[in-house]
């Protein structure tokens, strides 16, 4: 299980318009762990809350028919020309979290959701780039209704990989996804130092009580979840 942070994964040449999320130690955290799947040609992949595509592409080059989401219309038009720079086909949809392939199943579902701890109840009071990160009050807007819904999008043994923060409860996500049927485990950690937004907003943090006057350091995690 990785403990520190590791080397980034080559993710190749992207570009990302303004507003949309650039790939960061949580991408590179979850980029190892889609990694370690060993997807092939034969697999289908979602990506939800693609951002700049880097994921999904990083899935593309394995030959994997891969899909992709994200609500920002920005996000949408950055991942499709980084995939018409890389010269893959990817699907690439906008829409909100797991709707528009409510109906569909795949292998492999990966998601680095929006999860940092916001000053208001409600993400949907995010504007501009603040929506990529910003998750509600405990920061689990987003993935609570991940872990709801993408165990229905799961194939028979299929996969969802969730990289999120230690402040937003990791017992949390796991009591959920086990609650749903799937078999799951921390699978990789890493300590990473605060970037601009947790910098930014600690004063708020510690006066929740969501990070302690001497911690200097965020937790992220990998949650690898499994349907039987």
């Amino acid at each position: 299980m990785t403990t520190a942070a590791a080397p980034p994964v080559d993710l190749g040449s992207l570009w990302t318009l303004p507003g949309v999320y650039a790939p960061q130690a949580d991408t590179h955290l979850l980029a190892r762990a889609l990694q370690a799947e060993g997807l092939t040609a034969d697999m289908d992949v979602l990506d939800i809350c693609t951002g700049s595509g880097a994921l999904a592409l990083l899935a593309a080059r394995s030959g994997a028919r891969v899909s992709a989401i994200d609500i920002s219309l920005r996000a949408v038009m950055t991942a499709r020309l980084n995939a018409a720079r890389a010269g893959h086909r990817v699907r690439i949809l906008r829409g909100d979290l797991t709707g528009p392939v409510a109906a569909q199943h795949f292998d492999v579902v990966m998601s680095n959701p929006p999860y940092v701890p916001a000053p208001h109840a409600r993400r949907s009071r995010s504007h501009g780039p603040q929506r990529a990160w910003d998750a509600g009050l405990c920061g689990r807007e987003s993935l609570d209704r991940i872990c709801a819904h993408a165990p229905g999008l799961l194939r028979p043994n299929g996969v969802l990989l969730l990289v999120h923060s230690g402040l937003c409860g990791v017992e949390e996500t796991l009591d959920r996804l086990t609650a749903s049927g799937l078999r799951c485990a921390v699978t990789s950690r890493a300590f990473v130092p605060f970037g601009p937004v947790m910098t930014e907003r600690l004063p708020w943090l510690r006066a929740q009580g969501l990070i302690g006057p001497d911690e200097n350091t965020e937790e992220l995690v990998v949650v690898r979840a499994q349907r039987s």
